[in-house]
């Protein structure tokens, strides 16, 4: 079994991995798993509005209307994107959305379902 480091902040004994990073319950600090550790730091970190971790093929909501550049097409709120792909870009998720197509959308206009 393998020893977790201890906090950076509060040096506390008692953090926990929580997916890609490591989280202390006694001050909530939250930081990303070293290379040195395991070799997972490549992986890429894209959260939600609300911070949640998303991955790919999860399911997100949009949380505000969205125009389609070229297009009289409008995303609405509410509108429910399955099977999500994260991508290294400014626009972090690919995706298709019914009646639209093939989009591009950036984390901070949707939440995970």
């Amino acid at each position: 079994m393998s020893t977790l480091p201890n906090c950076p902040q509060c040096d506390s004994s008692y953090t926990y991995e929580d997916g890609v990073l490591y989280v202390c319950p006694e001050c909530a600090h939250e930081w990303g798993v070293s290379s040195d550790d395991d070799g997972s730091s490549d992986s890429l970190v894209v959260k939600d509005s609300n911070g949640n971790m998303l991955t790919d093929g999860d399911t997100v909501l949009v949380i505000k209307d969205l125009k389609v550049k070229g297009s009289s097409a409008v995303v609405k709120v509410g509108t429910k994107v399955k099977n999500i792909r994260l991508v290294d870009s400014d626009h972090d998720i690919d995706c298709k959305i019914e009646g639209i197509g093939a989009m591009k959308l950036k984390s901070e206009f949707v939440k995970k379902v």
